[in-house]
């Protein structure tokens, strides 16, 4: 219970602090920590993401941060793409859908972490990207490039969240410092809000077909949610690049655990 707890606000305070990474370490901390199955650990870490994001999107609209039109372009794509997610999670086995997961934490840790220490990568402000701000408004400009590029972020992060149960997070933020000029501040809050629907509405699909949480799973839940609000506290206070360096080993760390313990289990 104490364990499940500690796990709960863990990811809750990463979720808060980075907008993306407490999807993809929700299920691995199920899994190692608490012994769940994949597809059992699923349910459970969408709901706590889910929670935990709706919180963080509500604070995000009460101080203005939140671009809600592109949210709910990104949400409405990623809720229709997740239910083939979890059709797919079920047609594996759980060695695969492990060692996939694993991959797909190694690739993103690899990738935040030269985003991270790469000081020179920094775009200019003036750059050209497919999703750009227009001065005058402080609004998106509404191309056919940026209708498209979300389009596909959201699909994509529909598709991983209804399969790994990640919340789709870790592509959301890296895609939007990537094809838009919005701040970091305005990334963090449309992520949360994006997660907090594709992951609510995946949830709530799944529970109506009849998945059940168990009670340690619920203790993770709502601990989750108090470590949002300690994540959402701190970040003002915390440099963001050494944050997402620190996320980006810690989940290097843990996917070469998930790797090894999957497929050499004698090892771990």
């Amino acid at each position: 219970m104490l364990l499940a707890a500690l796990l709960g606000i863990a990811i809750g305070g990463v979720l808060g602090l980075t907008g993306a990474g407490g999807g993809i370490l929700a299920v691995p901390a199920l899994v190692l920590g608490l012994g769940f199955s994949v597809v059992t650990a699923t349910p459970v870490a969408l709901m706590a993401v889910a929670s935990a994001a709706l919180l963080g999107c509500i604070d995000g609209l009460r101080k203005g941060l939140v671009r809600y039109k592109a949210g709910l372009l990104m949400a409405s794509l990623g809720a229709l793409f997740a239910p083939l997610g979890i059709w797919v999670a079920h047609q594996v086995s759980n060695r695969l859908l492990m060692t996939l997961f694993s991959l797909v934490m190694l690739f993103i840790a690899l990738r935040m972490y030269r985003q991270a220490a790469d000081k020179s990568q920094a775009s200019p402000a003036y750059l050209e990207k497919n999703c750009m701000l227009n001065p005058a408004t402080g609004k998106l400009r509404w191309n056919l490039r940026c209708w498209t590029t979300l389009a596909a972020v959201g699909s994509v992060s529909g598709l991983f969240t209804g399969m790994l149960g990640v919340g789709g997070g870790f592509l959301i933020v890296p895609a939007f410092r990537q094809f838009s000029n919005i701040t970091m501040h305005g990334i963090v809050a449309t992520s949360l809000m994006v997660i907090a629907l594709v992951s609510g509405t995946t949830v709530i699909g799944t529970l109506v077909h009849g998945t059940r949480i168990p009670v340690l799973g619920w203790v993770f839940i709502a601990t989750a949610v108090l470590g949002m609000l300690l994540g959402r506290w701190a970040a003002p206070h915390l440099p963001a690049r050494r944050l997402q360096i620190g996320f980006a080993i810690v989940t290097l760390v843990v996917a070469m655990i998930l790797i090894i313990k999957t497929n050499f289990p004698g090892l771990v």
